[in-house]
């Protein structure tokens, strides 16, 4: 791809409207939608928007690829019950928008607690997926005979990188240690925080059984799209388990935030395994 700027081109906003297997309430999610070709599903890291990707987004509709990025509820017009949520209520979401959208099986990529929605979605819904990329992604499992809790690392800088009760000076902390490489600047990511997504998917992702989305069904391929500098994931536990459904990639220079520090890596890397992924797009 062409390292240049891409920032300024917006992307066309949808609704869509389902009613919840799991509860009485309507649920509407926002999504962008642009570009045409074989379809990129970007799910956002916790609390955050799919607004974070629009580089990444811009540099692959380029490419000849159309990405929808779906806002998970409680961000932008994405409304619907915020209690008792699971990993599966979020990839239902998602679901919705890419049945509306006749999509048929596409590749998602999964963001940090992003990957937890797009394995699961990839689980409960195979006709839709056709390959699964974990952006800076825990896996939610630790190596064979490790002692540590998953999810742990540097819990107390993530949480504290969106509490609007800390100082900014505090939180600049915070999303340095947490989510930035070395010489990036972690003010960026200041803003663009929603306190009640991140209190429903928390919530998710420690009520929801972690082999329910895990594996990402049994037969997609993964790519574990690494950053050098993560300071939240521990490298390389998904080939481990599951592996040569899974290719290692790593993104040199980014820390677990990965899109704002590196974002034509990030498309690139997204691109070259939606070749594999959709093989005839490739050989036209």
């Amino acid at each position: 791809m062409k390292n240049t700027p891409t920032e300024t081109r917006a992307a066309p906003r949808k609704l869509v409207r389902y009613q919840s297997k799991h509860s009485e309430s309507e649920v509407q999610i926002e999504y962008s939608d642009q570009g045409v070709g074989p379809v990129i599903c970007i799910l956002p890291s916790l609390a955050r928007s799919g607004r974070d990707y629009d580089v990444v987004a811009n540099l692959l509709q380029e490419e000849g690829f159309r990405v929808i990025r779906p806002e998970p509820r409680g961000i932008g017009q994405s409304i619907g019950p915020m209690d008792e949520l699971s990993i599966h209520d979020f990839a239902a979401d998602v679901a919705a928008v890419l049945d509306h959208e006749s999509t048929g099986p596409m590749l998602v990529v999964g963001h940090a607690w992003g990957s937890q929605p797009a394995r699961m979605l990839a689980a409960d819904r195979p006709d839709l997926v056709r390959g699964v990329v974990m952006a800076a992604a825990s896996a939610g499992k630790m190596p064979p005979g490790s002692t540590e809790k998953p999810y742990s690392r540097m819990r107390d800088a993530i949480d504290g990188s969106s509490d609007l009760t800390l100082s900014e000076e505090q939180r600049v902390d915070c999303l340095r240690r947490a989510f930035f490489a070395p010489g990036h600047d972690p003010r960026v990511w200041l803003d663009g925080w929603s306190t009640a997504t991140h209190e429903a998917q928390s919530h998710a992702r420690i009520t929801t059984p972690v082999d329910d989305y895990f594996s990402g069904g049994t037969q997609v391929p993964i790519l574990d799209l690494q950053a050098e500098h993560d300071a939240v994931v521990i490298p390389n536990v998904m080939q481990a388990y599951l592996g040569t459904r899974v290719t290692v990639q790593v993104i040199r220079d980014a820390g677990h935030a990965m899109a704002p520090e590196q974002p034509h890596a990030m498309a690139d890397a997204i691109a070259a395994f939606a070749h594999r992924v959709y093989p005839a797009q490739r050989e036209a």
